[in-house]
């Protein structure tokens, strides 16, 4: 019962930044004919409960190449690109029904004994999505292969915020009355940009990018995913998804998400846990280091009673942390969690001062943050004219000495400050002399 609690408690800052957002969900027609696919399902009726504004956006690929095999097409691309002669296209808007009125009908179930069970969730589609012909590209005629020219940003928007879901099909529709068969991806990028939505999440079947040892990447910033493209040059699925998760946050979307579809609970892990479960694509990918003000409070009592219960840090009530929050540098994650925080306590002679209440969250520990944060530290004493920093320190003596902090003594703190030293608690010392 405990666990469940504190995971109930943990969820709740996330439910309550998530709600009334708009996210564009992409799901491949892999995706649809997994195992897993219902569980999604469940996790989308959940997020939308939730208040969360849900586009769904599917695609359609292996169900073609099926429909194809049964009628004896061979299927004919140029450049990854699928060319839809008037066959294929029958074929295609087959695929793209049947997987349509699979998703719609599993969205609709309300069975007692599911999880669905009183969701009501109301299912809103249509042409919503003006397409153009990609026309002939050096010489080959793509025929009803098109692109997409404009997203009915209004009529989704409206739907949205009455409540319902909208489903978009690769299927778009010319001023003329044609249709053309679009990349579904693309659509999912376009989609979220025209709404502007807090992020665009892409099902695939990688649990999200790794690097060259082949470790699961959590976080990648926007300048670093032109690499990562091009080590996916073989995997042209996952290059895919990577590719729409970059110009959506080159286009305005701050987050974009790369979970598996094979993966149950993936989606739900991704939004509402601080490790997640893919790998995150920032618009921003630096952790912000501002100085902290009273709304951080709360963050800050988060962040080091864990400490103060081992008697690493000094015990701190809010009281005491209210007086002194101007003291208090913080580095705040993307995703909006505060991940660490230092003190800086000048002493009276306008030379020296105090580095004190060095923490860093321990799910987010051995990635540089208390260095990045003392270097900022470090800077900002500079700038204020101070030439010495001192820390106290029960368990940290050797991170501090890699830092080039020197032991000292009491004999060598202020005045001040040694009238106040804690003879139980038997602080080691240590000084650094600034540039």
């Amino acid at each position: 019962m405990s666990d469940y609690v504190k995971f109930l408690r943990d969820t709740s800052p996330y439910i309550n930044a998530h709600r009334g957002k708009t996210f564009v969900l992409a799901l491949t027609g892999e995706a649809i004919a997994h195992g897993n696919f219902t569980n999604i399902v469940h996790d989308i009726a959940l997020l939308h409960s939730l208040g969360i504004k849900l586009v769904l956006v599917h695609g359609a690929r292996p169900q073609i190449e099926e429909r194809l095999a049964h009628c004896a097409i061979v299927p004919r691309f140029d450049q990854n690109t699928r060319i839809t002669d008037s066959a294929t296209m029958a074929c295609v808007k087959d695929a793209v029904g049947s997987a349509r009125i699979t998703i719609e009908a599993k969205l609709s179930t309300g069975a007692v004994n599911s999880p669905m069970h009183g969701a009501r969730i109301r299912v809103f589609g249509g042409n919503l999505i003006t397409a153009k012909p990609l026309g002939v590209r050096d010489g080959v005629d793509f025929h009803h292969t098109g692109e997409v020219r404009r997203i009915d940003q209004k009529a989704i928007q409206k739907q949205l915020d009455d409540g319902a879901l909208v489903l978009l099909s690769p299927i778009g529709y010319s001023p003329t009355g044609e249709a053309f068969n679009l990349n579904f991806e693309d659509i999912a990028t376009q989609a979220s940009v025209s709404l502007g939505a807090e992020k665009l999440i892409m099902f695939s079947a990688d649990n999200g990018i790794c690097d060259a040892d082949g470790n699961l990447i959590k976080m990648l910033s926007l300048n670093e995913v032109p690499k990562y493209l091009t080590m996916q040059a073989s995997n042209l699925a996952l290059q895919r998804d990577l590719m729409a998760c970059y110009q959506a946050c080159e286009n305005g979307v701050l987050r974009s998400h790369i979970i598996s579809y094979a993966d149950n609970g993936a989606l739900l892990t991704e939004l509402f846990t601080r490790e997640g479960s893919g790998t995150l694509i920032l618009k921003n990918g630096k952790e912000v280091i501002r100085q902290a003000t009273i709304d951080d409070v709360g963050g800050l009592l988060e962040l080091i009673e864990p400490l103060e219960q081992k008697g690493v840090l000094v015990k701190r009530s809010r009281e005491l942390l209210e007086t002194e929050i101007t003291r208090f540098t913080v580095m705040q994650h993307a995703e909006g969690t505060l991940v660490g925080c230092a003190a800086l306590y000048p002493f009276s002679d306008g030379t020296s001062a105090e580095l004190a209440c060095v923490a860093t969250h321990p799910d987010f520990q051995n990635r540089g943050f208390a260095t990045r944060l003392l270097a900022q530290i470090e800077i900002n004493a500079s700038q204020k004219g101070l030439k010495q920093l001192f820390v106290l320190t029960t368990h940290a003596s050797d991170w501090f000495r890699e830092k080039g902090f020197a032991e000292s003594s009491l004999d060598d703190l202020p005045t001040e400050r040694k009238s106040l030293y804690n003879f139980q608690r038997k602080s080691r010392i240590f000084c650094k002399n600034l540039p």
